[in-house]
């Protein structure tokens, strides 16, 4: 964990923020596979480790504003637990490490809440989302399961997505730790794909990367060479030589900050021809955008700057037709290239969207576009600096939306249909960097993993 004054920093800023009131910040429990001591790898809730920066479940904590008090609320394990567990550091010692004296039983936490509803103030809790906390929520507070998302505090969401969203230097060490994870899994995956495995062998090789660092996934690996499917996490493709394989993949550091890595990879150690073209244009697009990122301008813009990269490229190459920016303008890019160009990146690897999106990604006047396309771009706001965000362009042939699109007769006047049916089976090709916005720009987080057409060859090849 971080150093004490770490942690007492943050909870002090936050309530400089709210200003009154209660703050209530609920820990995970392990979740059952299948029956109680049978569970998944425990994670903790991201914004209970920001603040107490405790890795263990059954927790849970309160910073009271008014009586300036945090206080944990969790149990020490008994003789029966330790049986099964081992000795664990009480409750008490383990918050002394992170600035906090105050404990207390969980039974104690309902009187506590209750007394504070009791003098009329405030209780600020965030969005759940897991089902066991919603219910937490609605004992402790007694009210309805209906009115928990209605009661849930706006100013607490607003004033931690502020704090989270600057990244610290030490911050930034733990994601060019995760980052570092994410190097090893991605060239190892480079060098071990070839024509006759399986995709479930390489996405095995590179789970066992990161647990055997006593570590975690960042989120499911997506690798396949389906890669027309935005979130394909099926691995029971056998690969062969002229498949291209999206390889999206990232690890969590100790302390659980994410990296979030895409390379595409040529199964037989050589990109074709056609592929080296679209490829070429990712890649570009990428370029671009990383190149355009510095503090004060809109993500959205960003994005624009890939999607006119985008048509620009493939009218060239015979795909698009007219006029960029009326292209663009009619969504004929979206075709291709359905999502948005990136999303914030820190203790979630998509930080904070549990709070919902827009909190995280827009204001009360950068507002998401609803369109096809736009509607999936994660940030639109202003950058600023100490923000991390992914920059992953992709270009896609997706037959079932070209098959929708071409039947619609939609946007004849960009698009060559014509020229679509020979790239019914092409797949997709993405490439994604984690970029940390400091005063002079974007610049690009961990050890270069290869992405140039050269260098991945020479690597895929080894």
């Amino acid at each position: 964990m971080f150093s004490s004054e770490i942690y007492m920093s943050r909870r002090q800023r936050l309530q400089e923020q709210i200003k009154s009131g209660v703050i209530l910040l609920l820990g995970n429990d392990e979740s059952p596979m299948n029956y109680h001591a049978n569970a998944y790898p425990f994670r903790q809730d991201s914004t209970f480790l920001y603040f107490f920066g405790l890795d263990s479940p059954g927790l849970t904590g309160i910073i009271d504003i008014d009586e300036d008090r945090v206080m944990i609320f969790g149990d020490d394990l008994t003789m029966d637990d330790i049986i099964w567990t081992g000795p664990k550091p009480s409750l008490a010692d383990r918050c002394q490490q992170v600035g906090i004296s105050e404990t207390a039983p969980l039974k104690a936490i309902p009187d506590r809440i209750q007394r504070a509803i009791l003098q009329d103030r405030k209780i600020h809790f965030l969005p759940q989302y897991r089902l066991e906390n919603q219910w937490k929520i609605v004992s402790w507070l007694e009210i309805s399961p209906e009115s928990v998302s209605k009661k849930v505090s706006e100013t607490l969401i607003r004033a931690i997505v502020a704090q989270r969203s600057i990244k610290s230097s030490d911050e930034i060490r733990q994601i060019e730790s995760a980052l570092d994870l994410a190097h090893t899994m991605h060239t190892t995956a480079m060098r071990q794909t070839r024509p006759g495995r399986w995709e479930r062998e390489i996405a095995g090789i590179m789970e066992g990367i990161v647990l055997s660092q006593g570590n975690q996934l960042a989120f499911p690996t997506i690798f396949s060479i389906h890669g027309e499917t935005l979130h394909n996490h099926d691995h029971d493709n056998p690969m062969q030589a002229g498949h291209i394989a999206i390889n999206d993949s990232g690890a969590e550091s100790v302390l659980h900050y994410a990296s979030d890595i895409t390379r595409t990879i040529p199964v037989g150690g050589q990109f074709t021809s056609r592929q080296k073209e679209i490829y070429s244009v990712v890649l570009q697009m990428q370029q671009h955008a990383i190149q355009a990122i510095r503090p004060g301008i809109e993500y959205r813009t960003i994005h624009r700057i890939a999607c006119r990269t985008l048509v620009s490229n493939l009218k060239d190459l015979g795909f698009m037709k007219g006029d960029i920016d009326e292209a663009i303008e009619a969504n004929a890019h979206t075709l291709f290239f359905p999502h948005g160009i990136g999303h914030m990146l820190g203790l979630d690897v998509h930080d904070m969207e549990n709070f919902g999106e827009d909190y995280v990604g827009y204001t009360d006047t950068v507002r998401r576009n609803p369109a096809f396309g736009w509607n999936s771009l994660r940030i639109g706001k202003a950058l600023e600096t100490g923000f991390t965000v992914t920059v992953e362009p992709g270009i896609y042939f997706i037959p079932a939306l070209i098959d929708r699109w071409q039947s619609d007769k939609n946007c004849v006047d960009f698009i060559e249909y014509g020229k679509l049916e020979s790239y019914r089976n092409f797949g997709g090709i993405r490439i994604e960097d984690d970029v940390f916005v400091d005063e002079q720009g974007g610049r690009v987080l961990g050890k270069p993993i290869p992405k140039s057409i050269d260098d991945v060859e020479t690597l895929c090849s080894e």
